[in-house]
């Protein structure tokens, strides 16, 4: 584990989305269940939530449209912890977390960011990060990496995420949320748009 201290140590930036129905309906309705539910979490303050965003399926023609968001909290607990209630919110809904990787689902929670932590260590992260594209969809790292090392290069992850924490800098590529957004080529944000929540 790597840490550099900085005043968000304890900031923690997730993800959601859902592209299909789940036991708490529709999927804008799941992303506001679980949003509700983080915040019922002990030790948790919500500091940020964005506005929903409609993106297309990653990878295209994987399923419908997601509705998209990411909320920005302080947390008190462990980042693995925090992931264990991520995935315990998920199966809520009904999510199995099973099948194929980038399917469509019913709701997907993704913990970004901790702090300034890099988790395992340097060197595994960055090597999850550079990971050729070929390979993301087959292999899924068998431990919590943070950063998410594929945060830097979607859309539907940066542009909510620009709406609550714009100015958190990635660790290890030393970019804020604004700068890796700005980066972006243009068709990471082809038929992207925000809505009301």
């Amino acid at each position: 584990m790597s840490r550099n201290p900085s005043k968000n140590a304890n900031l923690a930036l997730v993800a959601l989305g859902a592209n299909l129905p789940s036991s708490a309906g529709a999927p804008a309705d799941t992303i506001r269940f679980a949003l509700n539910k983080l915040l019922e979490l002990p030790k948790v303050v919500t500091t940020g939530v964005s506005r929903f965003w409609i993106t297309p399926a990653h990878p295209a023609g994987s399923g419908p449209d997601y509705v998209n968001a990411a909320v920005s909290l302080f947390c008190d607990l462990s980042p693995q912890r925090l992931l264990d209630a991520l995935h315990a919110i998920e199966a809520e809904c009904g999510r199995r977390r099973e099948g194929a990787r980038w399917q469509a689902r019913g709701l997907d929670l993704d913990l970004l960011a901790y702090g300034d932590l890099v988790l395992p260590d340097v060197a595994v992260q960055d090597r999850w990060r550079g990971l050729p594209p070929a390979e993301q969809a087959l292999d899924a790292p068998p431990e919590l990496i943070l950063p998410h090392p594929r945060m830097q290069d979607r859309g539907f992850v940066l542009a909510p995420l620009a709406e609550v924490a714009p100015d958190w800098r990635h660790p290890r590529l030393e970019l804020s949320v604004a700068q890796m957004l700005a980066a972006l080529p243009e068709a990471a944000l082809a038929g992207m748009r925000p809505v009301t929540a």
